[in-house]
């Protein structure tokens, strides 16, 4: 028991104790990295990351998964861009952009919840779908913005904007997913979909819900992206699902559904991921290599993922069959020596 009750706290906190070590690796291969202008920057390139996992975070809840968000975050950027090229008002542009992200979600809520696709299958479609709109949309060209756009990127009191967006929306999300009843019925049918169907909760329209919440925080994602660059290209968004699904399952969140959280959990999971990708920059790793880094973190975390949960799993089991008593009797006591 005194063994359960040190494994489990350290299996539950893995995302914090992995943030610790490499933040203290980096630190010590480079002085560089060990400041507060460094952290800053690594705080502020991971909002558009930030925004995506979180979105992640909710399909992964359901045991989903949404390859689409680059292709969303693209859509928004070409909308956006087409719009401006017209000189449209740079505020209907962005509120446009966002409109057409989330109808994306829209769309893979329908063909997820409504017409029964595999998550996999039908976000992989969507992913190559929305690539295609994005170039029919923009005739593979690239718009360079109008200085508006550039204010979508300041600082806000003294918080750069897309941090402060950032902030919001993972308060919003962790609010809905803790303390609505939504939220806690999104945990239910991740741990388990038969129970929950049996438990008359509508699981349509809560697998639904998460497509739809994923391609609005992917809009945001491709707004704030913009925005700091400055301009539309066809490889905007590119890759980027697997550093949201890195950052959401590095933080805790589980492949498998039902377990996992925005905050700390994903927040934590999206600034693992980019301080990985800054401390390659210091470090000055091949920039050939940096891919081949990235694609290892994402299989560490799978790895991990399988393994912690495999064993929390059997240590939660063996702690409920001693709380209910069946644990190994105690040895029977010997028989008194028969009376001579």
């Amino acid at each position: 028991m005194t063994s359960n009750r040190l494994t489990m706290p350290i299996l539950r906190n893995i995302p914090a104790i992995l943030f610790v070590m490499v933040f203290v690796l980096f630190s010590v291969l480079d002085e560089r990295f060990l400041s507060i202008t460094n952290f800053s920057n690594i705080v502020e390139s991971s909002a558009f990351i930030g925004l995506l996992a979180v979105g992640m975070t909710a399909v992964l809840l359901t045991g989903g998964i949404d390859l689409s968000v680059g292709a969303t975050m693209y859509i928004t950027a070409a909308v956006v861009g087409t719009l401006l090229q017209q000189d449209v008002n740079y505020i209907i542009a962005i509120g446009a952009g966002i409109v057409a992200g989330t109808s994306w979600g829209f769309l893979n809520a329908f063909l997820i919840a409504k017409v029964g696709l595999v998550p996999f299958v039908a976000t992989l479609a969507t992913l190559t779908a929305g690539r295609g709109v994005g170039l029919l949309l923009t005739e593979s060209r690239q718009f360079i913005l109008p200085p508006e756009m550039a204010y979508a990127a300041t600082d806000v009191f003294g918080i750069p904007l897309p941090v402060l967006v950032l902030t919001i929306v993972v308060t919003a999300s962790v609010i809905f997913l803790r303390y609505t009843g939504m939220g806690r019925q999104i945990y239910a049918m991740g741990n388990d979909l038969e129970a929950a169907k049996k438990a008359g909760l509508n699981t349509i329209r809560l697998t639904g819900s998460v497509y739809v919440i994923s391609g609005f925080t992917a809009s945001l994602a491709g707004i704030i992206t913009i925005s700091q660059l400055g301009s539309v290209s066809a490889g905007i968004g590119e890759g980027v699902e697997f550093k949201a699904i890195a950052a959401a399952v590095l933080g805790g969140t589980s492949l498998f559904g039902g377990v996992g959280s925005v905050f700390p959990g994903t927040v934590i999971g999206v600034l693992l991921v980019q301080m990985i990708s800054t401390g390659q920059v210091y470090l000055q790793v091949d920039l050939y290599l940096q891919d081949m880094i990235a694609a290892a973190v994402i299989f560490f975390a799978v790895l991990i993922d399988a393994s912690r949960m495999r064993l929390l799993s059997r240590l939660e089991r063996r702690n409920v069959r001693v709380e209910k008593g069946d644990a190994d009797p105690p040895p029977a006591a010997k028989p008194s020596p028969a009376p001579s």
